[in-house]
């Protein structure tokens, strides 16, 4: 079995790039896209105005930094290519956490898709666009 992990991103100087529907919507075809997940499966997900929230199921042949670093620089090349610049979305470094057998998946998927209702973005999760979840 493969470890999950809790894996959060913030963009450069936490800026608020992704409260640009265009951008977000972007950045959230990347991290659906199967291609960039290989063997890996990514759990849930929430794509906040500054920063990213991944639940990872890490695949065969796949580790944590590897997947980050394919998941920021696809996301990166094609956000830039829609605001038409060449600038840094990502900061370098990621936090992750990887789930212990006794963590519960699903409050943690809970917790991450409502982010946004904690911020205040939303009322219900299910106003906010730019998330999703395995099991829905």
């Amino acid at each position: 079995i493969y470890g999950i992990y809790h894996i959060t991103s913030t963009t450069v100087n936490r800026h608020p790039t992704f409260t640009d529907h265009r951008l977000a919507m972007t950045a959230c075809r990347c991290f659906t896209n199967p291609a960039l997940n290989k063997t890996s499966e990514l759990l849930c997900w929430v794509l906040m105005p500054d920063h990213v929230h991944w639940l990872l199921k890490l695949g065969e042949g796949d580790s944590v930094s590897a997947w980050v670093q394919r998941m920021k620089a696809v996301s990166a090349r094609e956000v830039n290519r829609v605001r038409s610049e060449q600038s840094a979305l990502w900061q370098p470094a990621f936090f992750d956490r990887g789930l212990r057998q006794e963590d519960d998946l699903l409050t943690m998927a809970r917790y991450i898709v409502a982010n946004p209702l904690r911020a205040g973005l939303v009322r219900r999760v299910g106003d906010y666009p730019y998330w999703s979840a395995v099991w829905i």
